[in-house]
């Protein structure tokens, strides 16, 4: 599988990765999950502190541990929990950054972590503060490189005037284009690389689509309508017919944007890896199929989200 750099860094990341946070509590299933993802090219492992607070970070840990040099992982950091009590609550201080590294090395069974996120934020926060603790934590050899997991223009924006990021996490697809209309570009042109998460939008982009649909999308989905969806899941499925995979397509279709280093797909069976990784990606989506897809779905823009 195709390696991307990762913005400015010396981090190569395949161009699928596996996000952890569906992986469940069952450790062995857990295990063979991602091995299986690992078997089919993924380097990338996503992350994050709060996944099932904490007893994600160690399974992964419990996966990599006799093959840590050949993974990338990335783990998130920022909301402050308690394990027993299962609840948390914001906190981008340089102190919880730092401790919450600490742990983070436990819960994994490693002595660094490849990319280093904040695991959301707002305009408001110490973001100063915040990126201080994590250049301390690059000085160090903590941490290989670090970014953002944001939705927000306006937070991304800081970060990019301020700070050495080199990559961003933002949910991306077919259907939620918002980054194509506001901050893909900008990044690009600034070498720093996108992770796009939820490609398959909810399901709703994959061979479960219509099942899909009805749970997760019955009462719309963003800007669209129940009855939108079912009709660009017609549209598309009927341009479709050279994909071996509704899959296939919309991974492809984030991966089009040079900005987008990886996409990031959830796996809770092998099948589902299976399904995301089991097609030919040397090829990449042509031009007109490109097009095609952005006048079948909608222009969609950022406006809660500052």
């Amino acid at each position: 599988m195709k390696k991307n750099q990762l913005g400015k860094s010396n981090i190569y990341i395949s161009e699928l990765s596996l996000g952890c946070m569906s992986l469940g509590t069952d450790n062995q299933k857990a295990i063979s999950i991602i091995d299986q993802a690992l078997d089919k090219g993924v380097n990338h492992l996503d992350t994050a502190d709060l996944y099932d607070f904490g007893q994600n970070e160690e399974i992964v840990g419990q996966a990599i541990k006799d093959k840590r040099d050949e993974i990338v992982i990335t783990s998130k950091v920022g909301n402050h929990f308690n394990k027993e009590k299962k609840d948390w609550f914001w906190d981008p201080s340089k102190s919880h950054i730092k401790n919450g590294l600490k742990d983070s090395l436990h819960r994994l069974n490693t002595d660094y972590i490849d990319f280093y996120m904040l695991h959301g934020g707002t305009i408001n926060d110490p973001i100063d503060e915040s990126i201080e603790a994590f250049e301390e934590l690059k000085q160090e050899g903590l941490i290989r490189g670090y970014g953002i997991s944001s939705i927000r223009p306006n937070v991304i924006r800081e970060f990019m005037k301020h700070a050495n990021i080199d990559a961003v996490m933002m949910q991306y697809n077919m259907l939620d284009r918002r980054p194509e209309e506001e901050i893909l570009d900008q990044l690009y042109e600034n070498s720093i690389s996108v992770l796009a998460r939820g490609p398959l939008a909810k399901g709703m982009l994959s061979t479960k689509a219509n099942e899909q649909m009805e749970t997760k999308g019955h009462d719309g989905f963003l800007d669209y309508s129940y009855e939108e969806l079912k009709a660009i899941h017609q549209k598309i499925t009927e341009e479709m017919e050279q994909f071996s995979s509704i899959n296939a397509l919309a991974l492809k279709y984030v991966l089009k944007h040079p900005a987008v280093a990886s996409a990031i797909f959830g796996a809770s069976s092998i099948n589902q890896v299976n399904e995301n990784t089991d097609f030919d990606f040397s090829k990449a989506l042509t031009e007109e199929m490109y097009t095609t897809l952005r006048q079948i779905t909608k222009e969609i823009k950022y406006t809660n989200h500052r």
